[in-house]
C-alpha cells in the first residue's frame, strides 16, 4: 500500500458501490498484487490508469466466475502476449529498417 497525494484516484468504495462488489474482493486483488491501492486520509483508492485492468479482473471474477488463481493467471498471460506484441513490432521495424536500406 502506498500513501500519496495525487489527482487521478478512485474512491475503492464509490468503486465498489458502482459495481456492486464488495471491498474484500479489491482487498484481495491488493494483497496477491494485482492492483495497487493509494491511501490518503485513511481512505482507499486506486490510480485511474488502472481501472480498465479492474474492470476486466472483476468481470473476470463476478461475471465468468473466475477464482483469484486464475484471474492472476490471466493477467499474466494478457501481459505477457502484450510484451510479445511489442517485441513483435519493434523486430518488424528493425527488420524494415534492413530492408530499405539494402
Amino acid at each position: 500500500m502506498r500513501i500519496m497525494h495525487t489527482v487521478n484516484l478512485i474512491s475503492i468504495e464509490e468503486f465498489c458501490s458502482n459495481y456492486n462488489i464488495e471491498i474484500s474482493f479489491i482487498n484481495s486483488l491488493q494483497q496477491t498484487g494485482l492492483i495497487e491501492i493509494t491511501v490518503v486520509e485513511e481512505t482507499w483508492f486506486i490510480e485511474a490508469e488502472q481501472l480498465q485492468q479492474l474492470e476486466k479482473m472483476v468481470r473476470f471474477y463476478y461475471e465468468l466466475g473466475i477464482n483469484l488463481e486464475g484471474i492472476e493467471t490471466i493477467i499474466h498471460l494478457l501481459q505477457r502476449i502484450d510484451s510479445m506484441q511489442d517485441e513483435i513490432v519493434s523486430l518488424k521495424n528493425r527488420l524494415r529498417f534492413y530492408e530499405t536500406n539494402e
